[in-house]
């Protein structure tokens, strides 16, 4: 049975006695318009009370004793989505995998009775044996010692956590389903009238025509040589509009996760995607506008998603900060600005070779004030986004070279108490990401972390009359972050599911040490932007 992994930094967990708890346990069968499955979830015992739990981890494993391409499934408490995963890809000896998520944020759900609710979308005719094995525990980690009260909780999890989310029973995912690039879900709330600061978290998946869609050209192409293919003409760039009461609030530009079956299955074992396992959320400030939501009505999120095909599962969490000395806040939105994308498109073709390259360019931004016991709080958002899209169709329509690269920089500022949130996010289809990240109330406390993370893979997949039957493919992974109070680096290689290398340690250390490679090296020092690749050849 293979072990698929995900290269990623492991979760720094404080040095105290933890308590865990098994939430939830079951065997899927195919779940084809079957309900999600539920369990009871209640708070931790008394023997595993802390005022406060530094740290929350999910860990999810399981097991599939079958041959199958990727799933996608959910994990939500409360109506509120903890975890979005796609299952590797598993061959005829089956596949083992787990997946660690830090889930410390939600921590305020877990103080109350929920109901926990697991969708898997095995969907199935029968014809495929095999059975998802899936067990979740959560690990809670009190305080190694009582943090130090900040002047406001504006960096602890939020008081409140609204799932904007479809409610149950339902017999799908609790996301909603966007079929197209004119359709909108959307979902009704309320907030307490003492909240003073909001983010709106959101969880998104694409699927069916759109899984690949950063490979849609920006006019119809057909292929009819050798290879039969097609290009829909809607081209690659998507994204996810939020709204709030119908007018548009922000955006999200998502990250090109491969799913574990995707554009070449040899690529992705026991290596997996750069986010399959755990797809990326994506924060949006709503603080700005809370001086239009405090008037303890109803009020509505929408999404929609730009030139979708289908299908985009997207849901989202609304994070509420609250006033514990008052019982009302105030405020008013000063400035919004969100005007439309700006896109430019171009092909060059001759026959059945050529390119296409598409640009986008995008920037929003909003302020407003809250008054609370906190002081008047100011807040500045902004979101500036870059794209840029590159196809190149060679060999007479049979190969395709695709860089595809988002530069998303989102910054909030928060004036009283003085505090500073910056993320600078880099990505590209080839497949990685860069990302920094500065906070801090001071010079004296201000922080930054970097994290590369990039794969390199080359395969070639077989296939007769459009059926593939076989595949070669290696990948190479490079991991590497800096933070203010740790550091770590992966380094991993594999060909055709064997690992060649496998090298992990502190890349803040001299002469860190893998134990089983014994290879040493000195200090590791950031990696510089670079372009990896993907590359996939189809042999009749």
């Amino acid at each position: 049975m293979t072990t698929s992994f995900q290269v990623t930094k492991p979760i720094k967990l404080p040095n105290t006695k933890h308590c865990s708890s098994l939430v939830f346990q079951h065997d899927f069968n195919p779940t084809k318009d079957v309900a999600p499955v539920l369990a009871n979830y209640n708070p931790p015992p008394s023997n595993c009370q802390s005022e406060d739990f530094s740290k929350i981890v999910l860990e999810l494993k399981a097991t599939y004793d079958g041959g199958q391409l990727e799933r996608i499934f959910g994990v939500w408490l409360g109506g509120v989505e903890l975890l979005r995963s796609s299952a590797p890809q598993a061959g005829a000896t089956g596949v083992t995998w787990t997946v660690e998520k830090d889930i410390t944020k939600y921590s305020s759900l877990l103080k109350s009775p929920q109901t926990l609710a697991v969708y898997l979308l095995h969907r199935l005719d029968g014809t495929i044996p095999g059975i998802y094995h899936v067990d979740i525990t959560f690990h809670l980690y009190p305080a190694e010692q009582p943090p130090s009260p900040p002047s406001s909780g504006i960096t602890s999890p939020a008081d409140l956590i609204l799932p904007i989310s479809r409610n149950l029973p339902l017999n799908d995912g609790l996301w909603f389903s966007v079929k197209n690039s004119i359709d909108i879900q959307s979902k009704q709330f309320k907030i307490p009238q003492n909240a003073y600061r909001a983010v709106l978290e959101v969880y998104v998946s694409f699927h069916n025509s759109d899984e690949f869609w950063y490979t849609h050209s920006s006019n119809e192409f057909i292929i009819a040589n050798n290879l039969t293919a097609y290009w829909p003409g809607n081209g690659p760039f998507r994204e996810v509009v939020v709204s709030l009461d119908g007018d548009e609030m922000g955006a999200v530009w998502p990250f090109t996760v491969i799913y574990n079956a995707g554009l070449n299955p040899s690529l992705w074992t026991p290596i997996t995607g750069i986010g399959s396992f755990d797809l990326p959320s994506y924060d949006i400030e709503v603080t700005p506008f809370l001086g239009k939501l405090l008037d303890g009505k109803q009020h509505e999120f929408g999404f929609r998603v730009t030139n979708a095909l289908d299908e985009w599962f997207i849901d989202a969490n609304l994070h509420i900060w609250l006033d514990h000395k008052s019982k009302k806040t105030s405020g008013k939105l000063i400035n919004h600005e969100i005007p439309r994308p700006t896109i430019s498109s171009a092909s060059k073709f001759k026959g059945f070779e050529g390119s296409f390259v598409t640009n986008v360019f995008r920037s929003i931004s909003s302020s407003g004030w809250v008054k609370s016991s906190h002081g008047k709080i100011t807040t500045h958002s902004f979101q500036d986004f870059n794209f840029t899209n590159l196809m190149k169709i060679l060999k007479d329509g049979n190969s395709m070279i695709l860089n595809q690269t988002i530069d998303e920089n989102n910054r909030v500022y928060a004036m009283l108490p003085s505090y500073l949130y910056s993320v600078e996010r880099y990505a590209n289809v080839s497949l990685g990401f860069n990302e920094q990240i500065a906070r801090g109330s001071s010079s004296t406390d201000f922080a930054i972390s970097t994290l590369t993370n990039t794969q390199n893979g080359q395969s070639v997949m077989f296939d007769k009359r459009f059926e593939v039957i076989g595949g070669i493919g290696s990948t190479q992974q490079v991991y590497s972050y800096y933070g203010p109070d740790e550091c770590y680096f992966w380094n991993v290689s594999s060909t055709d599911n064997t690992i060649l290398y496998n090298i992990t340690g502190d890349s803040c250390l001299q002469g860190s040490q893998d134990s089983s490679s014994g290879l040493e090296h000195g200090r590791w020092k950031p990696f510089p932007v670079q372009s990896a690749s993907l590359e996939s050849d189809l042999v009749e």
